[in-house]
């Protein structure tokens, strides 16, 4: 079931722009919230509304998301910042990681590298970005994404490592 992006007309509104508690997030594996949150049954977190990205597929330690480069994020040179390109690659290496994680357990990116292949502009299109879980293990999960434009050619490509807790657990 693909979903459409935020800010685009027609957007099914069912699961809208929120957050979970700590409590309802911890309470379900990453897997169930995030097709939760691609099917509109979970509200999306509020940033996806702004970047305009989208969950489209979503497997276990394999996630699938849309992008729509916007004018909006231009920089002084005319293209999409590069902010915006690593907001959607670190969203995918994330959340694939969370699509692995059994209920009760949380994580965080803690480190990120980022390869820049190509410029992005408005009219590049929707991007396709996809993110792949390497290792879980009880305390650091790595990922790995790549970013592609309409005419398939490679945008980004990156990896990640998260920190992972028990959701119980308070961190700082």
């Amino acid at each position: 079931m693909s979903r459409q992006l935020p800010g685009e007309p027609g957007r099914d509104q069912s699961g809208g722009v929120g957050l979970l508690t700590l409590e309802q997030l911890a309470a379900m594996p990453g897997l169930d919230f995030l097709r939760g949150l691609m099917e509109g049954r979970s509200p999306a977190p509020p940033f996806s509304k702004v970047a305009r990205v989208a969950p489209i597929s979503i497997e276990r330690g394999k996630v699938v998301f849309s992008g729509l480069p916007s004018a909006d994020f231009y920089n002084p040179m005319g293209i999409v910042h590069g902010g915006w390109i690593a907001l959607l690659l670190d969203t995918v290496m994330g959340c694939a990681v969370h699509s692995a994680l059994p209920a009760g357990k949380a994580y965080t990116t803690i480190e990120m590298k980022t390869s820049f292949i190509r410029a992005v502009r408005e009219s590049s299109g929707p991007l396709t970005a996809e993110g792949v879980v390497l290792h879980v293990g009880g305390n650091v999960a790595s990922a790995e994404g790549k970013i592609y434009d309409d005419r398939k050619r490679l945008v980004t490509h990156g990896s990640e490592t998260c920190m992972i807790w028990n959701a119980g657990e308070a961190r700082s």
